[in-house]
């Protein structure tokens, strides 16, 4: 009965693709989707807090919060699928808070107090502030190229001639490639049902200052139990400092030695927009502990460091810079 066979056999294949379809329909990608003009806004939050403690000194206290305001616009799409966009620094907050002296820059505020004893750092800022990359997306939506970080760099190493080298070290092109990605990060190289766990690991390289080793562990945990029209993923980050091997050129110290690591790994969440198509909300705590080994100018120090470091991203179909 070689119909019947036949039959048997399609059935069971109609039956196994069926299944797997409709598996890969519970599956989430979390890639970042466009629509062609239509811009979208994300802020960007980064605060930190840090005890430093000079061997047979005392601690010094050290906090300073950032927050980077972006406008994304989504310019055209090609025949093999590729995405460019534009995405744009519409704005800058920082506050700095060194032993109780306190730094502000904030360039919604024309004239901000708190930055007037510190002209180098409010032009460095105030250089930031309409800057513009251009990215090209490639499959999975990943960045694959960036362009306008020559620019970038030009602009803000006219600030200080000097910063040029460490500019350079810093803004390379995987770090650009990080910096411009909407999804930050989150998006794995295979769609995920729940429970379903993938991990990322990358190099942060801050030029004379040394490297960050990370690692981030994602893990999809389907509807978020409060806002349930959305995804949620945990993350359970740890980061592990490198001392530079340079000299430390551009900086008035050198960091010769040293180990930092993750004193407590807490858990992340990021929450996604199935259908807006983008990663709505990032919140990321880390808090790092360890010895590092200065020499300023000619004098070798013990530094006792621990850092407590909060990120945060927003995004949002309207802008978020605040007006005043």
């Amino acid at each position: 009965m070689p119909r019947v066979r036949l039959g048997m056999m399609a059935g069971l294949v109609v039956g196994i693709v069926s299944v797997a379809a409709a598996q890969d329909a519970t599956k989430q990608s979390f890639e970042t989707r466009f629509e062609k003009d239509k811009p979208f806004y994300q802020k960007l939050t980064t605060r930190v807090d840090q005890q430093l403690k000079v061997q047979g000194g005392s601690e010094v206290p050290l906090k300073h919060e950032q927050t980077f305001y972006f406008k994304w616009t989504p310019i055209s799409q090609d025949k093999d699928g590729k995405w460019t966009a534009k995405m744009g620094i519409e704005g800058v907050q920082f506050k700095m808070d060194i032993a109780g002296q306190t730094i502000d820059f904030d360039s919604t505020n024309p004239n901000p107090s708190g930055a007037t004893g510190n002209p180098g750092l409010t032009e460095f800022f105030k250089n930031l502030v309409g800057s513009e990359l251009t990215i090209t997306f490639g499959k999975g939506m990943a960045v694959e190229k960036v362009d306008g970080r020559d620019e970038l760099q030009k602009k803000l190493s006219a600030v200080n001639p000097q910063m040029e080298a460490v500019l350079k070290s810093v803004l390379t092109d995987e770090a650009i490639k990080e910096m411009t990605d909407p999804s930050a990060g989150v998006t794995p190289a295979a769609p995920q049902a729940v429970n379903g766990t993938w991990e990322k690991k990358s190099t942060l390289s801050l030029g004379p200052i040394g490297s960050y080793e990370r690692t981030f562990v994602y893990t999809y945990k389907g509807k978020d139990p409060e806002k349930k029209e959305l995804d949620r993923i945990e993350v359970k980050p740890s980061l592990a400092y490198k001392p530079p091997a340079g000299a430390g050129e551009g900086l008035p110290f050198r960091i010769k030695g040293g180990k930092l690591d993750t004193k407590e790994v807490k858990q992340g969440v990021v929450l996604y927009n199935p259908k807006a198509g983008r990663v709505e909300s990032v919140r990321i705590n880390l808090i790092l502990t360890g010895d590092l080994d200065v020499t300023i100018g000619s004098a070798d120090s013990k530094v006792n460091l621990t850092q407590d470091q909060r990120t945060e991203l927003d995004t949002s179909e309207t802008p978020l810079l605040p007006k005043k």
